[in-house]
C-alpha cells in the first residue's frame, strides 16, 4: 500500500462537498509530477485530504477506489489523468499546517518541501504521524 496527500481549496471542493458525494473523480490536476503521481496510485492506497489556501490542514482520509484513468476535464487526447477517490474517515482534529511546521517527524514530508504541489507521496510513517495528531 502506498500513501498520498492531495489537497483541495475547500471553497471549491471540500471535505464536506466531497463525504456528501460519496466519491469523485479527482480532476484537474496540470502538473506532470502531480500526474505521475496519480499515475502511481492504485486502489486501496489511502490518501490525506487537505484543505489548502484558507484553512491550512489535514482533515481526512480517502481511499483510492479505481486506478488512473484519462480525466474527462482535459482536452480529447490529453495525456492527464484523474483517479476515483471515496472518503475514509473524518479526522477528529484537523492538523493544521503550522502543527505539521512543529513536528520534528514531519521536517522531510513533501508538503513542506514543494508547497505547491497539489498531488504528493507520503512515507508510511509520515502517513502515521499525521493520523496520530488528528485522533
Amino acid at each position: 500500500m502506498n500513501y498520498w496527500l492531495v489537497k483541495s481549496e475547500p471553497a471549491a471542493y471540500s471535505w464536506a462537498d466531497f463525504t456528501r458525494e460519496g466519491s469523485t473523480d479527482w480532476t484537474g490536476v496540470r502538473n506532470y509530477q502531480a500526474r505521475n503521481f496519480l499515475r502511481a496510485m492504485q486502489p486501496g492506497d489511502l490518501v490525506l485530504y487537505y484543505h489548502s489556501v484558507t484553512e491550512k490542514q489535514v482533515v481526512g482520509v480517502a481511499e483510492v477506489a479505481a486506478p488512473a484513468a484519462p480525466d474527462a476535464t482535459a482536452p480529447a487526447g490529453s495525456d492527464w489523468v484523474a483517479v476515483r477517490l471515496r472518503p475514509h474517515q473524518a479526522l477528529a482534529t484537523p492538523v493544521t499546517l503550522a502543527r505539521i511546521k512543529q513536528d520534528e517527524r514531519l521536517t522531510q514530508i513533501a508538503l513542506l518541501r514543494q508547497s505547491r504541489l497539489s498531488v504528493m507521496p507520503l512515507k508510511p510513517d509520515e502517513f502515521d504521524v499525521l493520523l496520530e495528531l488528528g485522533a
